[in-house]
């Protein structure tokens, strides 16, 4: 696959702007593991090898097992793996990723607000319209993955 554009040389200060989002989400006080697990959950999703390579990789670095990374698409069969608030942000970041189709019932809201308070709701759901952007930059102008260049 060969990259179509480089949006960041582009777009400097679009892709800055996003990058502040992602600062403040990283200060949010939203678990880092937590959001990387978000970020990898929306990027398979939306199928952003990039992002799910790059997510991966970073989740490795903090400590989350092989075990537990491959059974992200299947969290809801993941048993003890998933806590119940890793349970309720992925649930929410599907459907939120998935708003066309899932309308983001009123179910869905209800369980992630059990789980979290206002302001972190608030951040997740950034954090989740965040990386739905960046996987559609990635997606869009072939961004290719790292293990893809080795």
């Amino acid at each position: 696959m060969t990259q179509r554009m480089d949006y960041n040389a582009a777009a400097p200060a679009g892709m800055k702007a996003l990058g502040g989002v992602y600062g403040y989400i990283m200060q949010s006080g939203l678990p880092k593991t937590l959001v990387d697990l978000v970020y990898l959950r929306i990027s398979q999703i939306n199928g952003c090898a990039y992002c799910i390579d790059m997510h991966s990789r970073d989740l490795l670095k903090e400590g989350v097992t092989v075990e537990k990374l491959v059974l992200v698409p299947g969290w809801r069969e993941g048993g003890p793996l998933f806590d119940e608030t890793e349970r309720a942000a992925l649930a929410w970041a599907e459907t939120v990723t998935r708003v066309a189709e899932s309308g983001v019932p009123d179910a869905e809201y209800e369980a992630a607000a059990a789980a979290f308070d206002q302001k972190q709701l608030a951040d997740l759901t950034i954090a989740i319209g965040l990386m739905n952007a960046y996987n559609r930059m990635a997606i869009s102008f072939r961004a290719t993955p790292a293990a893809a260049k080795q």
